[in-house]
């Protein structure tokens, strides 16, 4: 389980620093604490909840690729 967590926290970090560079903040990413705790499920990432701004600021950036 620690692998996978591990694993989890290293791709929180690297989506973390994406966004950073897009300018986008989303102040509730991390680890989703439910899947953390389930045994046989692997850990998830919780976007979290963003403002009409940050939506637009985040679609937009998706748009670019």
């Amino acid at each position: 389980m620690r692998k996978e967590v591990d694993e989890v926290e290293s791709a929180l970090a690297e989506l973390r620093e994406a966004l950073a560079r897009a300018g986008i903040i989303l102040p509730s990413l991390g680890l989703d604490p439910v899947s953390y705790a389930h045994r046989t499920m692997p850990p998830l990432v919780e976007l979290g909840r963003c403002n009409m701004e940050t939506a637009r600021r985040l679609a937009k950036a998706l748009g670019e690729r």
